[in-house]
Formats: structure tokens, sequence, C-alpha cells
């Protein structure tokens, strides 16, 4: 029987350096997420210092103070959007994706939803409504087109998956929600709404509650597809949250007497 043992050690030994090698990338695999979404977060910090800059300069050029480029620069979703996401990917970085209620599948996925629908809506909606040039055509494009693309990507590979409910697109209404009322009131306020398609005084209350209506399920069906691609990201294995690999046997265990 020693020859048999000899054989089963070969065996394990050939089989412990692929199962080594394996651990090593899985083990390495939440740095590449902080490393991508530290790239994100620093992306996306950018953009928002860059559009902020931009902001309180055309405001001095219209005779307006900073105060008055604050209030319309808060005002936008794209904003309020990019500043939460910039929150979360920092957190990624700091914490990792296991820690913290920034860190919850469903908020990951909720603002993966809401970058979506930032960029479905500026480019379907808004882009031809003005032409910026310069750092703001850059600001624009990091905002709208670069960022929800590196998030997503981040959220495919690195946010653990097979988590979500379907009850859950209707947590992601949260914020959509918060953010209409916040509109209102502002809009109350100081007389101004930052999108044509929110504008009260414009459109009337039937006709804005109208266009709430759609987005709101612009935001519901969007929501669905994220839960749908987790399930589907979780049944293939990418990104989908694992137990850690436990060592690989010594060679000489569990081997039949020789």
């Amino acid at each position: 029987m020693g020859s048999a043992g000899s054989m089963w050690q070969a065996a394990a030994i050939a089989c412990a350096a692929p199962a080594r090698k394996a651990r090593w990338v899985m083990d390495r695999s939440p740095l590449a997420g902080r490393i991508v979404a530290g790239l994100g977060a620093m992306v996306e910090w950018f953009a928002l210092a860059l559009q902020l800059g931009n902001a309180i300069r055309g405001a001095t050029e219209r005779g307006l103070t900073t105060v008055d480029a604050l209030v319309v620069f808060f005002g936008f979703f794209t904003v309020l959007t990019s500043l939460l996401t910039a929150v979360i990917l920092s957190a990624a970085v700091l914490r990792g994706e296991s820690e913290g209620f920034l860190a919850l599948p469903w908020v990951r996925a909720a603002d993966v939803v809401y970058l979506a629908v930032m960029a479905l809506i500026y480019n379907l909606l808004l882009r031809d409504l003005w032409a910026p040039t310069g750092a703001r055509l850059f600001a624009e494009i990091l905002m709208h087109d670069v960022m929800p693309a590196l998030y997503i990507f981040q959220w495919v590979f690195f946010v653990p998956k097979g988590t979500l409910r379907w009850s859950d697109p209707v947590r992601f209404l949260a914020y959509p929600l918060a953010y209409f009322i916040y509109v209102l009131a502002r809009g109350a306020l100081i007389g101004r709404y930052p999108y044509p398609f929110l504008d009260l005084a414009t459109l009337g209350y039937e006709r804005l509650a109208v266009n709430a209506l759609v987005l709101l399920c612009v935001f519901l069906v969007l929501g669905l597809v994220c839960v749908a691609a987790d399930h589907l990201l979780a049944r293939g294995g990418i990104g989908a949250a694992r137990a850690p690999m436990p060592a690989f046997p010594d060679a000489g265990a569990d081997r039949p007497p020789g």
C-alpha cells in the first residue's frame, strides 16, 4: 500500500498549486475593488470640485454671489447623486465592501439606478438644451458619462451579489421622492426649479404630477432590472459573495493508510 500512499501524496501536491493560486487571486480581489473604488472616488470628487468652480465663476460673471452659486449648485440631482456616489466610493476605499450602511448591497445597487437615470435623462432630454465648452464640458462628461460607467463596472465585479430582493426597488424610491419634495420646497422659497420637467411654475400641478409619476416608474423599472442583474451575476459567480476558501489540507492529511 506504500505505492498507493505515494500516489495520493503526489496528487495532493499537484492540486495544491492551482488551489493556492485561486486563493491568492480571491484574497486580493478586495484590494482590486478598493483600487477601482479609489479611482472612481477621485474622479467624482474632482468632477464635483470642477463643476462647483464653474458654478461660482459663472455666478460671479453674472454679478451674483457665491451663496447664489451654492444655492443653484445644490439644487441639481446630478450634483447630489454625484456627491452620494463620491461618499459611497470613498467609504468602499476606507472600509471595504463589507462594513457600514453605505456598503450594504441594496444601497450600492440603489446608486447604480440613480446614476443610470441621471445619465439617461441628461443624454436624452437635457444635453441639447445647452452647449458647454472647456471646463464645463469636461465636468459634464465626467459626471454624466464617465462616472456612471465606472461605478457600474465597480458594482458588477466587486460588490457582493445575490442578496437583493424583488422588493428592494421600492426602497430605492426613497431618494428620488425626497429629492422631489426638496425641489418643490426649494422652488417655493426661491422661485426656481433645476429642470424644465420639474418646473411647477411653468407646468402646473397636474403636468408636474404626471412627470413625477413617469420618473418614479423609470426608477422602479430600472431597479427591477438591477435586481435581475444581481441575481444573474450571482449565478455566474461574478462579484458574488463567497466565503473565504479554506486552506488546502496537508499532503499527508486524510490519505489512506499505507
